[in-house]
């Protein structure tokens, strides 16, 4: 936990009172988002008002201690989320419940009032990203998802299913910048030979390789690491809800975002934050390592047998926190089976379209179909052997691989976990490690020569560990379903078959719009 002292923090306020906010023109206070151009517009005159973005974040390579805005300062227990206003113009008492809402209509003379100061119960943040998605492309983003997972979706869903109950809503986030400082020592190798070698019947691989004592030191800058302010949102293993897939249409444009202007929000609904920076500390120093130490993974190119880390000092030597509103479409559909009720979403990211979601299965259906390809796995399997036994496939590769057609026989399996993993996306997330902006400054590397090795017979490193995630709040292991292809060894084929899977239905569709646009031309 910080310190109080230690804290400073950031004056975000907007400059702009609660109560109304008229348009300059006309003093209209009906003002609303045009989602085309991401301004302020005044639903009376049509006057836009030009985008006021949030304040320059300071160099973060110059950040020591912790900064935070005013709107990222801890929530005070038990604080009212109803607020009262006097409306300006009649004088009567307006109530906004901020759970959802920042702004509130007179209901004696329809003016328009608005929350923009910070209040402690979490409900105003420091920025606000607009809107820049329509509702309309929104509910195509949400059909085309679904209408590519129909076939075995629940019936049930087939029928209910509409665009219809989207709605739009502002998520609260934190977004962090780091300046942090990262020492990794480890042992890497390189290969300088690969042969074959006998044994009885059977020939495996050895390898020859050089290893290296390999460190890497350097300063690192991280932009914007996004994570969720809302527990029920960062809760990505929930039982009783897909929300991993909220997370997953990530990264947002935070670069673009504005000063809190709670006329953003006119139209939609929002969720207000309930966590302080304390409970979200520990997973964003484990994120940002991760992607410091994805960072180094650049530099050890040349270790083609891999690098393992035997250690690491990683240390925040200062963070930069801002609460915010991030804008996302989601469709919700609620499956109750056998008295348990499961959530599912699908998202939209309403600044890229970025789509993921959740389709409920019928599962009756997968298994049939599931045990129609394992008997016909099953029968190929049998006959590829027969064939490849035929003295014609005498010391051909056909013949040396009759071992493995045996695979086919665990095809059914690994059609129904595909199929479950592209409908139910119970393994997508947002890949922070990767996709967040970073700058790395002050790379020293040091190769020391260890040894020459002969007769390997891994053909990697024991031990790499390179790609290895601490922050990942994603445990695969807590879906029963995924847990079996865990258990199996399965995972890669199963994501692979996802994602070749995916690409056919995108080419299908991609010449589905081309044949019908031919169409329109003629």
């Amino acid at each position: 936990m910080t310190n109080d002292e230690d804290i400073k923090i950031r004056d975000m306020t907007t400059d702009l009172k609660d109560g109304q906010i008229k348009c300059p023109k006309c003093g209209s206070t009906d003002i609303s988002t045009n989602t085309k151009t991401g301004k302020l517009r005044c639903n009376f005159c049509r006057h836009e008002f030009e985008l006021e973005l949030a304040p320059e974040d300071e160099d973060i390579s110059t950040l020591e201690g912790t900064t935070m805005g005013t709107g990222a300062a801890d929530i005070t227990e038990g604080a009212d989320n109803i607020i009262t206003l006097k409306c300006e113009s009649c004088g009567a008492e307006v109530v906004v419940d901020t759970n959802t809402t920042t702004q509130a209509r007179c209901h004696w003379c329809r003016n328009t009032l608005s929350i923009n100061n910070v209040i402690d119960n979490g409900a105003v943040p420091d920025v606000i990203l607009p809107f820049k998605v329509t509702k309309a492309d929104a509910q195509e983003e949400i059909a085309k998802f679904v209408n590519k997972r129909k076939f075995f979706a629940h019936p049930r869903f087939r029928r209910e299913f509409t665009t219809e109950n989207i709605s739009g809503v502002y998520l609260p986030y934190m977004l962090v910048d780091v300046n942090a400082h990262m020492n990794l020592w480890g042992e890497g190798e390189i290969k300088t030979a690969s042969y074959e070698v006998k044994e009885g019947k059977e020939t495996h691989t050895e390898y020859d390789a050089d290893s290296y004592e390999v460190t890497r030191d350097f300063d690192i800058s991280i932009d914007d690491l996004s994570i969720e302010a809302s527990s029920d949102k960062l809760d990505y293993n929930a039982k009783d809800k897909t929300t991993n897939v909220i997370n997953a249409i990530m990264p947002f444009d935070t670069e673009n975002c504005v000063k809190f202007n709670a006329n953003y929000m006119r139209g939609y609904t929002s969720e207000k934050r309930d966590s302080n920076i304390d409970a979200l500390r520990e997973t964003i120093e484990a994120q940002s390592s991760d992607v410091a130490r994805l960072v180094a993974k650049e530099t050890i190119e040349d270790y083609d047998r891999g690098v393992r880390w035997d250690g690491e000092d990683y240390k925040v030597k200062g963070d930069s926190w801002k609460a915010a509103y991030l804008p996302v479409w989601l469709y919700s559909y609620m499956q109750k089976t056998k008295g348990k009720n499961l959530l599912h979403y699908v998202a939209v990211n309403a600044r890229t379209k970025e789509t993921m979601g959740s389709v409920p299965i019928n599962f009756k259906k997968l298994f049939m179909y599931s045990v129609l390809v394992e008997i016909f796995g099953g029968i190929a399997a049998f006959f590829l052997r027969i064939i490849a036994a035929m003295e014609i496939f005498n010391d051909t590769k056909f013949q040396d691989y009759r071992n493995f057609y045996w695979i086919l026989l665990i095809s059914g399996f690994v059609f129904y976990f595909t199929i479950y993993a592209q409908y139910r996306n119970a393994d997508e997330r947002h890949h922070y490690e990767n996709e967040t902006k970073h700058e790395i400054k002050n790379l020293r590397c040091e190769d020391k020569f260890i040894k020459k090795m002969t007769g390997l017979r891994r053909a990697y490193i024991e031990g790499e560990n390179t790609s290895e995630l601490k922050g990942n709040r994603l445990d695969l292991k807590k879906n029963k379903e995924l847990k079996k292809v865990i258990d199996k060894g399965l995972l890669d084929e199963v994501e692979e078959a996802k994602k070749k899977l995916n690409e056919t239905l995108d080419e299908r569709d991609k010449k589905a719009v081309y044949k019908r646009n031919k169409d329109l031309e003629k």
